[in-house]
């Protein structure tokens, strides 16, 4: 990951007036105002597209088949030839316009279509590089791209094949419909991985969790980097305390390392880290799967050059473990244009669904990055804990509504209210997502007593491995690194836990003791 250059970014856009808006845009019919791209050539992409304009209630005259390359990657000429000249010359043959404002849009003549395109859905088969133009024995100088931020600046009458342009969306507090910002833009998303069943489990998780709420645990991995690398650690731990505040309980691991090697993390909605050229860890393991719904990705220059593997680089490995979501750079994009995770959690729990908070998260277009996933999911469009549900669900919902209702008071009022609330649940869960929140804040002595009377209260013995082994972690945070020592020897002793993952954690923090 190189640092910000600046230099390279083209700035070609004005500056355009912005009117405040409300932080949620109610009664927008995305849907009605989304197309879809697959590739005719490409073995399944026209079944996947009408596979997802059916689940997402898309009109069929807007599942659009353009014969291309089925390769990853394609050259600018091939890219105008066959995407980008070919969508334009639709457009207007249908009378579709692009993000034109609200006040402009009326249906067309005949029916109730609207003739305005916001949103673009690019399937699994269209490629999604745009390689270095070469001249001879020259390359020529920066203009590789991604397909999909490419199209992100359709509308623009003269987008630039050098460098990257200004997204005047970004960071912007009204969601997409209503910027004047967004004028001639389009939101690009990519349902595409490693093969098409993981594709059609992508869009069907991702309708599953709008309809039955998304609850569960974040995790933040930190890299400890510093200097001109700093803004990434910061944006990791921005999003920690934005999370921690919406009630999402965080698991954050400050190791310069990766989430060690089969730690367990349960229920795991969101993830957000950096920086390895590969999936490893933790989520590597084979035990690992995230919650049905999770939004996922991994900080790294290349996430996302390969996109069809289930084992190379993050992208295509993230989603193969159940992510709905993940976004990536298709070559180097320098850190300060990559996506950032601060926004992106933001606007998510603002309501905004994943294509307009990622792009609103993203400062370049015409540049190197993808977004992974149904850019029409809405995770948080409920609201935070919407539902209640049972079981786990119940717990995640009522320690995110406590969280919420208590925003005024402090911290420790709010630990002491949650914890109240497990006693007379008898909810072991509560305890431990409270011990999380302890540890957030550096109390990692309060987390081993509330990790130690969650298991005295738990009743099911496979909560035991993993309340042990995060009272281990805690207690080396605290300093107190020969009982941790002692604690991973007990585990490892104890027949029950020999063939279950977590017996790899604990060897291998053993290890990290000194044992």
């Amino acid at each position: 990951m190189k640092h910000a250059a600046s230099a390279c970014l083209v700035i070609v856009l004005t500056a355009l007036s912005s009117a405040a808006h409300g932080q949620r845009a109610a009664g927008w019919d995305a849907a009605g105002e989304t197309a879809v791209v697959f590739n005719s050539a490409f073995p399944g992409s026209a079944e996947l597209a009408a596979y997802y304009a059916a689940q997402r209630h898309i009109p069929k005259e807007r599942v659009i088949g353009l014969r291309c390359s089925q390769e990853d990657s394609m050259s600018r000429a091939e890219f105008d030839s066959e995407l980008r000249k070919p969508l334009l010359q639709m457009f207007q043959s249908k009378g579709w316009s692009i993000s034109a404002p609200l006040t402009q849009v009326k249906p067309l003549t005949g029916t109730t279509v609207s003739p305005n395109v916001r949103v673009l859905v690019l399937m699994r088969g269209v490629p999604f590089q745009i390689r270095r133009n070469v001249q001879g024995s020259k390359q020529s100088e920066e203009d590789e791209a991604s397909v999909d931020s490419e199209m992100c600046v359709l509308g623009l009458n003269a987008p630039p094949t050098r460098g990257g342009v200004r997204n005047p969306y970004f960071d912007q507090p009204a969601r997409f419909p209503h910027s004047q910002r967004s004028t001639g833009l389009l939101i690009v998303g990519r349902l595409d991985g490693p093969d098409d069943e993981t594709v059609r489990r992508m869009i069907d998780d991702a309708v599953a969790a709008e309809e039955n709420g998304l609850l569960g645990r974040a995790v933040i991995d930190l890299a400890q980097k510093s200097g001109v690398y700093q803004e990434g650690e910061d944006w990791l731990k921005r999003s920690a305390d934005t999370l921690k505040r919406a009630g999402i309980p965080v698991f954050i691991d400050r190791a310069e390392s990766l989430v060690g090697d089969f730690w367990p993390l349960p229920d795991t909605i969101l993830y957000f880290g950096w920086y390895t050229d590969h999936i490893m860890g933790a989520l590597a393991a084979p035990s690992f799967r995230f919650k049905r719904g999770a939004i996922a990705c991994h900080l790294h220059s290349f996430s996302a050059s390969i996109i069809r593997s289930h084992d190379r680089a993050w992208a295509g490995p993230l989603l193969s473990k159940g992510a709905a979501v993940t976004f990536g750079n298709v070559f180097e994009p320098y850190l300060s244009l990559t996506i950032h995770f601060d926004i992106l959690n933001k606007r998510l729990l603002e309501g905004f669904t994943v294509g307009e908070a990622a792009w609103n998260a993203t400062p370049a277009l015409s540049w190197m990055n993808v977004v992974l996933g149904d850019p029409l999911y809405r995770p948080f469009g409920r609201g935070i804990g919407a539902k209640l549900g049972e079981g786990a669900e119940r717990d995640y919902a009522l320690y995110q509504g406590m969280v919420q209702r208590m925003a005024a008071d402090s911290d420790a009022q709010i630990k002491t209210a949650i914890t109240q609330m497990a006693e007379k649940r008898e909810s072991p869960r509560l305890l431990e997502l409270t011990a999380l929140l302890s540890a957030l804040q550096l109390k990692h002595a309060e987390a081993v007593d509330l990790l130690e009377h969650a298991e005295a209260a738990t009743e099911n013995a496979g909560d035991v491995p993993r309340l042990r082994l995060y009272r281990a972690e805690m207690l080396r945070r605290a300093g107190k690194s020969d009982v941790a020592r002692q604690l991973l020897r007990e585990i490892l002793a104890d027949e029950r836990f020999k063939t279950l993952p977590e017996a790899g954690a604990a060897r291998a923090l053993f290890e990290a003791l000194g044992g």
